[in-house]
């Protein structure tokens, strides 16, 4: 199989996957009910991913992926670290409180191995905070923030920006944000960090 066609069909399993997790949860999701939905053998997604948890760990990667990519671009420009975490943010905000990244954190919350969450700390925050991290270091270096530690900085960070909007997306009680509420969410964020930075430099 060449291998665009081999990414066409993945992005079809994933998103008959991502349909089935909509409509019947975590555990009414089968290898085979996904097949079916995407006109897959049972045996093609078997051999490609492994068990079920190995098709949700990549659709983890793929959906993080795009911020990811956007932070590593950010930091090999070389530009004022600050502003690119600003441009990156909304990017961030929006993946982590789509319905995709929803429909995985649910699909974790039911899997009683662990091994989803495992696998969403993995290719999301852990993946995603050493690069925040970097940005961080960068502004330090250029005399952009004075912070003892950029890792402690991120987390403040991920707080500010995030804080509770996740978990509430997950258990229902919060919307698929529109985009003005992220530019404002992310605005209000970048002030507040910023602030306290200042704050910090001048105990």
């Amino acid at each position: 199989m060449r291998e665009e066609t081999r990414v066409e069909r993945q992005a079809q399993i994933e998103r008959a996957a991502y349909r089935l997790l909509h409509e019947r949860g975590y555990g009414g999701t089968s290898m085979l009910a996904i097949a079916r939905e995407a006109r897959a053998s049972n045996e093609t997604l078997y051999r490609w991913y492994g068990d079920k948890n190995g098709l949700f760990k990549t659709m983890v990667e793929a959906n993080a992926q795009e911020t990811r990519e956007a932070l590593q671009r950010a930091i090999e420009t070389g530009e004022d670290p600050l502003q690119c975490l600003e441009n990156v943010a909304p990017v961030l905000l929006s993946m982590l409180l789509g319905e995709k990244a929803v429909l995985l954190n649910r699909a974790a919350a039911a899997d009683e191995s662990g091994e989803l969450g495992r696998a969403i700390a993995a290719g999301g925050r852990s993946a995603v905070a050493p690069l925040v991290e970097q940005l961080l270091r960068q502004a330090c270096e250029d005399g952009s923030l004075d912070v003892l530690s950029p890792s402690a900085a991120a987390e403040q960070f991920f707080s500010l920006l995030i804080g509770d909007l996740q978990i509430r997306r997950v258990i229902g009680v919060l919307p698929e944000p529109q985009p003005d509420f992220v530019v404002e969410r992310v605005s209000n964020a970048m002030m507040a960090f910023k602030t306290l930075c200042v704050r910090s430099c001048s105990d």
